[in-house]
């Protein structure tokens, strides 16, 4: 399955994960929203940045992925917290997952920049940052 998964402009989620210091994908919610339950070993992550350029950039492959159960407030900051060498957040993304009931972690590998292409979203929601596409050649633009 592939995914595509919007990251924080602002945060540099993608250099970040360019460079090796991010190698992990955090989304969180008060209930059980995407990618929660959705996402698997081996699928495919494509990156677009959340700065209107619509571009895919990157891509990475899931190694493992964790889906909470439900947490209080200080379990959620805890899981942030312990994991905050692989998810790299910034400050202002820290406090939007920590305290959150549901968490997804995802450990990805094997990143490769991509030369950027657009995406047809038409299919999707307006304010979703993943979506789960199945195959990226379905929504891929050709130029």
């Amino acid at each position: 399955m592939d995914n595509v998964v919007y990251l924080d402009y602002k945060a540099k989620e993608l250099e970040n994960l360019k460079s090796g210091q991010k190698t992990m994908i955090i989304r969180g919610a008060m209930g059980r929203k995407l990618p929660y339950g959705r996402v698997n070993k081996s699928d495919v992550l494509y990156f677009i940045e959340n700065k209107g350029d619509g571009l895919v950039k990157g891509k990475a492959i899931v190694e493992e992925v964790f889906n909470s159960e439900k947490l209080t407030k200080e379990q959620s900051i805890e899981i942030v917290e312990k994991y905050q060498d692989k998810l790299f957040l910034n400050k202002g993304l820290e406090k939007r997952f920590a305290g959150k009931r549901y968490l997804v972690l995802i450990t990805i590998k094997d990143f490769k920049e991509l030369e950027p292409f657009k995406i047809d979203r038409c299919d999707y929601g307006n304010m979703d940052d993943w979506l789960p596409v199945e195959n990226i050649e379905k929504v891929k633009i050709s130029e």
